[in-house]
């Protein structure tokens, strides 16, 4: 009589967003467990197993342009039983990230899915707010489309909580002369860069003095707006 194997398990494993240190040691022995990692470029990867002198045999990469093509797989792979981590480029996995298709189908089958948190570039920036934040409202990364971009903006003008926002490092200028154009250069922000890194800064004012801080500057970032009237 044949035995049914265990169905595997996916977790979702948070790294390291610029601090090597900030990897927790449940990350580290998850990774090291594992059948197979999943990771959102294979350099990225195989930089952080490295670090880790974790083996690189397992590790596969899937990103916006196969997802489709390859869940299918790790889905008949955890149901026979394979062990499965998934992790990004840095910080906590799918969230802004590749990914969600693997947890929609993963739990669409009912298998199990167990975070391992750690790093967040959006909680280390709401930890250091110099005023009470008891809601936000998370708009991500802005449409590219210049029209839609703009639309958004202003729907955004019209919510009272406080508004986080990201985007790419070459963005970061423009979105603040973006956003005070449409919020007003006076409304007050909080702008995080480099979190964790030696190069880490919190910016505090309007947008207008926060711009005069900045140099062309290209850096990972995390843009809160504060509550105001325009």
């Amino acid at each position: 009589m044949e035995i049914m194997k265990k169905p595997g398990a996916l977790y979702v494993v948070a790294t390291p967003i610029g601090n090597w240190d900030d990897i927790t040691i449940r990350a580290i022995n998850t990774l090291k467990s594992v059948d197979l990692i999943v990771c959102e470029e294979i350099r990225e990867g195989s930089t952080l197993l490295k670090k880790l002198d974790i083996p690189q045999t397992n590790l596969l990469e899937i990103n916006e342009h196969n997802e489709k093509e390859q869940v299918p797989n790790l889905i008949n792979q955890l149901i026979a039983g394979m062990d499965m981590a998934i992790i990004s480029d840095c910080g906590t996995p799918v969230f802004a990230d590749p990914g969600h298709f693997l947890i929609e189908q993963a739990a669409m089958f009912n298998i199990k899915i167990i975070p391992i948190p750690g790093a967040s570039s959006l909680m280390a920036t709401l930890s250091v707010l110099d005023f009470e934040i008891k809601e936000f409202h998370y708009a991500g990364f802005l449409p590219r489309e210049k029209e839609i971009r703009q639309k958004a903006l202003v729907s955004l003008r019209q919510i009272s909580i406080p508004i986080v926002m990201m985007d790419t490092p070459y963005r970061l200028i423009k979105l603040l002369e973006e956003v005070g154009k449409t919020f007003g250069k006076n409304r007050r922000i909080t702008l995080a860069t480099d979190i964790t890194m030696s190069s880490e800064k919190i910016y505090r004012g309007t947008i207008a003095e926060v711009l005069n801080h900045l140099n062309s500057q290209k850096a990972e970032f995390v843009l809160v707006i504060h509550p105001g009237r325009n």
